[in-house]
């Protein structure tokens, strides 16, 4: 037997083995998904002799991309230092950069094109609002951003939005829209969901290099495919149509996303999208005990829209689900610590890294912090700003893409007033509006902005003190990425500008210590690439194993994680599932989904919380159980004992015996009607059964929503 089979159970085995047409595996939360991948991918190459290069391998994170590369190299036996066993192994968004960068001029672009991020995005749809005389307070920059990114994932351009456009934003959106392409096209560049869906375009548009592309992959494997939004599922749809070698895995219980487009549809779908397609379901669970995997599989088979499979373990039956009933919230964090210690206690292997507190939103973590600065116990948010989101980063790599792409406006404009030096709002806009109007020069024109009208005084000195430094910089042949960057920011005088006597100086000044130190990691690559493979990084601040603290994280966050200790916090109706979910049964299927996420992260032990009483976003809160804790059997709870005992069972009995009360008013509805509802606003009814009705509203969402429970007014 191969030394790739080795440690893989039946149903692993089988997945590795079986190589052509279209294969669907369905893995369960802890069923060593990846591991099988990585031995699927290394068989390919080493028993069926498959050059790497005709493999494609997709997945949603750097971080993932980062340990499939790795493990894969292990299993072939190269070198992992700097080796790269598949050279189209990594995230939907780099291996679309890579493909346009090679096709750039097929689509009218520089194959040295920049990468956009939110940021950016939101700073050049910021410049178009004021150029239409819109104020960003009354239409937000981010709101805009969202609405075309969604459009984007649709994979809707400007011409087909403005037709579908209706309430204020949409409209609003619509005319920023095309405006915001120009923008990207004049500066060189692309956002984020441009690489996807300009690569979909261009294969669809140019039936030669769809082939090209076809030929080239003829085995693809798709991570996390519940995740896919509709432009990744098309994309990956026309990389396989020919071989149709594809090979997708992924778990619908898990998909958490469809916030930011994700369709776990996709995975449902896909025995009908490849009717020759072959199932493999990896039930065997290596993570979680036996209690654990029942209690969630409890819960999650409460939804309905789902496939159908049963996780087992042999690590043994372990204990009960704990749940803990808490006065507030307070209470809540101060229960956390005291369990937290005494399991330390009774067990001093565990370290402060096996324990993390999981919540539903960002606003539930500031209690527990303080709950844990006041105990003095080491903690980290997990999810706050990602490195390279913080201001200094920004700055740095602003001026980084000035010196490579010129006409880069955005960066422009981020950079001549930073460090400060006398150049106002109004010198900036000159300079942009100047360097756009006769589409002059970048940098000589800020070594000569005397030919600027209106620009005079230290903005004018100070411009031109700019331009030359640039210049200068940028003339200096054989400087590698470390030397450049080190070069300019000791030009600029940028770590004295850090040094503002605040608090965070020295964190911000750590933070360019930091790049300084990725730069030394790029010594040997170009200035592109560098700028390419920062632009493309999801996830620098990910969870930080090796750190010995307890870590607070939303459940969101928590998905890939695991732990031996899990607390879920805030385990109430109105808290976690989310009010607005009560009334559409797709959301709260979601809802329960992201529960059953948060269980599974667990391996040995599990808490869940809820409180009688908590202060979230202003207000008091008095709000009953969740529901997903009267989905686990009782003999699958350890319940508290005395008075919270009694507490808990008197929940069970009457809170959970109907998920709503009985006296909700059934609207009398029939297709074309026109209803309003309270969350979603006005609307027309499509269609109609006996417990549900679909209506198409006018934000552009279409909801299916429970006849007997959903507030509906017909109008």
């Amino acid at each position: 037997m191969s030394k790739l089979f080795v440690g893989l159970n039946k149903a692993q085995a089988e997945a590795v083995r079986m190589t052509d047409g279209p294969i669907l595996m369905l893995a369960g939360a802890g069923s060593g998904k990846t591991k099988t991948l990585t031995h699927r991918i290394a068989y390919l190459i080493s028993e069926k002799n498959l050059p790497p290069s005709n493999i494609l391998a997709v997945t949603f994170t750097n971080k993932a991309a980062g340990e499939m590369r790795s493990r894969v190299s292990r299993l072939l036996g190269f070198d992992e230092s700097g080796s790269n066993p598949v050279p189209f192994l990594g995230t939907f968004h780099s291996i679309a950069n890579k493909i346009l960068r090679r096709e750039a001029d097929r689509i009218g672009m520089r194959s040295n094109f920049l990468i956009y991020d939110s940021g950016d995005s939101q700073a050049l749809i910021k410049k178009i609002l004021k150029s239409m005389h819109v104020s960003d307070k009354a239409i937000t920059p981010s709101g805009i951003a969202w609405t075309i990114s969604s459009a984007k994932n649709e994979l809707i351009g400007p011409e087909k939005y403005r037709s579908m456009a209706s309430n204020q934003i949409q409209l609003m959106a619509a005319d920023v829209y095309p405006a915001y392409q120009r923008e990207l096209r004049k500066a060189n560049a692309f956002d984020f969901d441009d690489l996807i869906m300009e690569l979909v375009k261009l294969f669809k548009t140019d039936p030669d290099i769809l082939e090209k592309y076809q030929n080239q992959f003829q085995y693809i494997l798709v991570d996390e495919y519940q995740d896919t939004n509709h432009a990744q599922y098309e994309l990956i749809k026309l990389f396989a149509s020919k071989h149709q070698n594809l090979c997708v895995v992924g778990d619908d219980w898990q998909s958490i996303y469809s916030w930011r487009g994700a369709n776990y549809e996709n995975i449902l779908n896909f025995e009908k999208d490849y009717p020759n397609s072959k199932l493999i379901k990896l039930e065997q669970n290596y993570r979680s005990t036996q209690m654990i995997l029942d209690a969630a599989h409890s819960v999650i088979t409460k939804n309905i829209s789902r496939s159908s499979k049963k996780l087992w373990t042999d690590l043994g039956l372990g204990e009960k689900v704990h749940v803990l009933s808490v006065q507030d919230e307070m209470a809540e964090g101060r229960t956390i610590i005291q369990t937290i210690e005494r399991l330390r206690g009774a067990n001093p292997s565990l370290r402060l890294s096996d324990f993390a507190v999981l919540y539903r939103t960002n606003a539930q973590s500031r209690s527990l912090e303080e709950s844990f600065l006041r105990y003095n116990i080491s903690y980290q948010v997990v999810g706050g700003t990602r490195f390279y989101d913080r201001r200094e980063v920004k700055d740095i790599i602003a001026y980084m893409r000035v010196i490579f792409q010129p006409n880069d406006s955005v960066s422009l404009g981020r950079i001549l007033n930073v460090p400060t030096r006398g150049v106002g709002a109004k010198s900036v806009s000159l300079v942009i509006d100047y360097i756009e109007k006769y589409e002059a020069n970048v940098l000589e024109t800020l070594a000569n902005p005397s030919i600027i009208p209106g620009l005079r005084g230290k903005a004018l000195k100070e411009i031109e003190r700019l331009g030359k430094t640039l210049i200068d910089i940028s003339s200096q042949e054989g400087l590698g990425i470390y030397d450049l960057m080190n070069t300019l920011i000791t030009r600029i005088d940028y770590i004295d500008y850090l040094q503002d006597g605040t608090i965070s100086a020295e964190d911000r000044i750590e933070n360019v210590q930091e790049l300084l130190g990725v730069a030394k990691v790029y010594k040997d690559i170009s200035l592109e690439t560098f700028l390419t493979e920062v632009a493309l990084v999801s996830d620098l601040d990910a969870h930080d194993g090796m750190k010995d603290s307890v870590s607070l994280m939303t459940l969101h966050a928590a998905k890939g994680l695991e732990f031996e200790v899990v607390f879920m916090a805030g385990m109430e109706e109105g808290v976690f599932p989310h009010s607005r979910t009560f009334f559409a049964p797709d959301e709260l299927e979601e809802e329960r989904r992201l529960c059953y996420v948060g269980m599974t992260r667990a391996k040995q032990q599990l808490y869940m919380l809820h409180a009688s009483s908590r202060m979230l976003y202003g207000n008091t809160q008095h709000n009953v159980p969740a529901r997903f804790i009267s989905d686990i059997p009782e003999e699958m709870v350890e319940e508290p004992t005395g008075s919270l005992n009694a507490n808990f069972a008197s929940a069970r009995r009457e809170v959970f015996e109907s998920d709503f009360p009985d006296d909700v008013e059934v609207a009398q509805v029939e297709p074309g009607d026109k209803v309003m509802h309270p969350t979603f606003g006005k609307g027309k009814v499509l269609s109609v059964t006996d417990s549900e009705v679909e209506v198409s509203f006018e934000s552009g969402q279409v909801k299916t929503l429970n006849l007997q429970y959903a507030p509906l007014k017909k109008m």
